[in-house]
């Protein structure tokens, strides 16, 4: 993750936060279309999970500058997913999600470079993760 590509991606999320209800509704709807065996991983009702998404999102993108802060969050994070058995190929779905989702609430201010920088950074992020779920003892 380079500076600019959090300066990206922290400039466009400002944008995706005012509606951010909109792009939680978005993001389930798409990834249980394109991931429908992760649905099991999530309750009925999506409320809750929504305000997390959201919440966990505005974390995550006021943390990039502050990666020694934010990196045993996301390892945390990490963790607490293999405890649900969430594989790690199943990230995959996960950032496809994500980024279909960007594109739709940012319009074209979800330029190629805005797109790089949040697959960048979501990369980087998610593998963090499955690096850790890999050291969760069995």
């Amino acid at each position: 993750m380079t500076p600019q590509e959090i300066k990206l991606v922290q400039a466009s999320f400002s944008k995706v936060a005012p509606i951010s209800a909109i792009a939680a509704d978005l993001f389930y709807t798409r990834l249980f279309q394109i991931a429908p065996d992760v649905r099991r991983f999530f309750p009925d009702d999506l409320a809750e999970q929504k305000k997390k998404l959201t919440a966990m999102l505005a974390t995550v993108v006021g943390g990039l500058a502050h990666l020694d802060i934010l990196m045993p969050a996301v390892q945390a994070l990490g963790r607490r997913h293999a405890g649900y058995g969430v594989a790690g190929a199943q990230f995959a779905s996960f950032g496809a999600a994500l980024l279909w989702t960007l594109d739709q609430v940012l319009g074209n201010d979800f330029t190629p470079e805005v797109r790089d920088a949040w697959a960048n950074v979501y990369d980087a992020l998610a593998q963090a993760m499955i690096d850790e779920m890999g050291r969760r003892p069995a």
